[in-house]
């Protein structure tokens, strides 16, 4: 076998986000789109984190803040600030859920061995919202497991985000 047809490891594509100054990343196969931001309806009894709910084409889409979700003060409206649409699944069906952050970065290429495991203790957030390290130059980017942190039934808390009949 020749150099050409070695077996490689495909790259994972993160996209990189920052929200209160850090930069994360999720697995891009995890993101729907990504929107401006745009004014939202509250939902009354809702977590802190819930800032409201969109109306995208049509679909109610819930919205979290991810710096409340993490314990931070709640996201500044920018002209940077956007909504990343992610999906998550839930019951077998997958839902979409919007997540407001400070400003897009990139989508990067990042090999499997170029991500560490979570930490056990020392990060700013919960280490189950973490599913891994990506080494860049001398730093590091949290790689988000967006299914735990985007949870529907921590979403439901207050209200139903689920089809009526369900």
């Amino acid at each position: 076998m020749d150099e050409l047809e070695e077996e490689s490891t495909p790259e994972i594509q993160i996209l990189t986000f920052f929200s209160s100054e850090e930069e994360y990343g999720v697995n891009i196969t995890e993101v729907k789109e990504i929107i401006e931001y745009a004014p939202m309806t509250k939902i009354p009894s809702s977590p802190p984190f819930m800032r409201g709910v969109i109306n995208l084409r049509g679909s109610v889409v819930p919205v979290i803040d991810l710096a409340c979700k993490f314990g931070f003060s709640e996201s500044e409206v920018t002209k940077r600030t956007c909504i990343v649409i992610a999906e998550v699944d839930h019951e077998g069906k997958k839902n979409p859920i919007g997540v407001i952050v400070d400003r897009v970065n990139q989508v990067m290429d990042i090999l499997p061995e170029e991500i560490e495991p979570p930490p056990s203790f020392g990060t700013p957030i919960r280490v189950d919202f973490i599913q891994g390290l990506a080494k860049r130059d001398r730093t590091f980017i949290l790689i988000l497991a967006i299914d735990k942190i985007l949870s529907l039934d921590e979403l439901k808390y207050g209200f139903s985000l689920l089809p009526s009949g369900k």
